[in-house]
């Protein structure tokens, strides 16, 4: 093994997203979750030039924890596309593997 974590299975389970990783170890983390921890811009915000974030208000509906397919970017990160046509959130393997453990 060449020390990088990496994914070896991953499959939505009810309304959990299940993540068998390089390492030996399992995540479990809720699709709300996920949905709601969406790393990108228009869920988290952006930091201005002095470093402040100013987090937007995200409305969700029902269709926003609906995952539609999970897309993979490189070898390092994921990208989920939701039932409301959110796609823009790059879930790096190392975030999804905290979210897993904090979460789960």
């Amino acid at each position: 093994m060449n020390g990088r974590l990496s994914l070896t299975q991953v499959q939505t389970i009810g309304d959990e997203l299940a993540i068998a990783w390089s390492d030996g170890t399992e995540s479990f983390v809720h699709l709300e979750d996920l949905r709601r921890a969406c790393p990108c811009a228009a869920c988290g915000g952006e930091p201005d030039i002095l470093g402040n974030v100013d987090r937007p208000e995200v409305h969700y509906t029902e269709r926003s924890f609906e995952l539609v397919r999970l897309g993979f970017v490189g070898g390092y990160a994921v990208q989920p596309l939701w039932g409301d046509g959110h796609g823009s959130g790059i879930y790096s393997f190392a975030f999804l593997q905290r979210l897993g453990t904090e979460l789960g």
